[in-house]
């Protein structure tokens, strides 16, 4: 059931970067407001994290995560009326702080399904709906627009996004806080203590800076990629907007499913193993994500991005775990929340104008090239944390 949230939670995201070059054409838009649209959701959707978190920790998660679902679906679909700039910024403004509650609620609700014996698996299962879901996203967004206009993709995706929550409204379950690891769940604190509490973890302040990395790196190509494949390759929209997400996808989401046995079999020997896990994963996504941006053949790209894609999965799956082994149950939905900020806020927030800005000067080829270094950065924090997990006895141990 969260797998079908999740899918509409990504494919509703990704749709407008398929119809970049139709909101081009038909509203005079540059490059640096298309980079505006993708940040505006990433702004709204990092501040709202940190909020929404500790509202999850504090209410029935099932609730949060149905009424994100009602309100993104709706404001994705409301965005088909607008008539400017400055209505898709709004909305796509709002559709992030509606799609804020999701990832909060449903990785602190599965981690009191599965421990750490299990987690990894059961995050990185759950994490293939994200791919898949940006691919449908990506691809039915652009045929849709190509065939009928840019409008109608947001009607039918928000659309579908509410029948799925009438559906699941009767049949999703909360589960007991703490239950997996049979933990005694402590008074809710005030958003400021709890906050305090997260960032005391040498190991979860490391994996705040990973994910800040990680997130800036994915951004970039899902903002960008469909429009280099468009201007370098002369595809069409649907043909652009698949090729830029089913090669990472699909590869993705076996490198989750990898990722997330190796992680628990690595968890079970030593603390840091999820991280190390992840650290594989930015380091091996370093080199393919240069060649991405600096080849003119179609066939390395497609190779480059693939790859990429497996050793992202690896890192994806272990997103939330990680954090998951060094905070408490009743603080999961603020740790998550956190971590979205960070990510959001911090990376994906500035990545389309950072990139947007540099391909001024160096072209989107190089500018999408440039992205790797931030990831080499992502694997010395992973690094870090690993070995701050080692150390520190307050982890949890379950």
């Amino acid at each position: 059931m969260l797998w079908g949230i999740a899918f509409f939670n990504y494919a509703d995201r990704q749709a407008i970067f398929s119809v970049f070059p139709l909101l081009q054409k038909s509203m005079g838009l540059d490059n640096v407001q298309l980079g505006l649209l993708g940040s505006a959701f990433a702004w709204v959707y990092g501040l709202g994290a940190l909020f929404a978190g500790n509202i999850v920790d504090r209410i029935r998660r099932k609730t949060a995560i149905l009424g994100g679902l009602y309100a993104w679906s709706a404001i994705c679909a409301t965005t088909a009326a607008v008539s400017g700039f400055r209505g898709l910024f709004a909305m796509r403004a709002l559709e992030g702080m509606g799609e804020a509650f999701y990832f909060p609620a449903s990785m602190s609700l599965l981690s009191d399904y599965h421990g750490p014996a299990t987690r990894s698996r059961a995050i990185g299962l759950h994490q293939t709906s994200v791919y898949i879901g940006t691919i449908a996203g990506g691809f039915f967004a652009g045929l849709i627009g190509q065939r009928y206009g840019w409008r109608w993709s947001f009607v039918v995706f928000g659309g579908l996004g509410i029948l799925l929550g009438f559906v699941l409204n009767r049949w999703l379950r909360e589960p007991q806080r703490g239950q997996a690891e049979q933990i005694k769940v402590a008074a809710k604190l005030p958003l400021g203590e709890t906050l305090r509490a997260i960032v005391a973890q040498p190991a979860a302040r490391l994996l705040l800076g990973a994910f800040l990395c990680a997130n800036f790196v994915a951004a970039v190509l899902l903002t960008w990629m469909p429009k280099f494949l468009f201007d370098r390759f002369h595809m069409s929209l649907a043909m652009s907007g698949l090729t830029a997400t089913i090669y990472v996808q699909l590869a993705s989401m076996a490198g989750a499913l990898c990722g997330g046995w190796l992680a628990d079999r690595w968890r079970a020997q030593r603390r840091g193993g999820r991280m190390l896990v992840q650290m594989l994963g930015v380091f091996g996504g370093a080199p393919c994500v240069v060649l991405c941006g600096m080849t003119r053949s179609l066939g390395w790209l497609i190779a480059a991005l693939t790859i990429w894609g497996f050793f992202k999965g690896l890192y994806d799956a272990n997103i939330f775990a990680s954090m998951f082994d060094v905070i408490r149950p009743e603080a999961r939905g603020s740790a998550a929340g956190l971590m979205n900020t960070a990510g959001w806020l911090g990376g994906g927030g500035t990545a389309p104008l950072v990139i947007a800005w540099l391909a001024g000067t160096y072209g989107l080829g190089g500018a999408i090239a440039m992205a790797s270094a931030v990831y080499l950065l992502a694997g010395l924090l992973l690094f870090a944390a690993a070995r701050a997990a080692e150390t520190d006895r307050s982890a949890i141990s379950a």
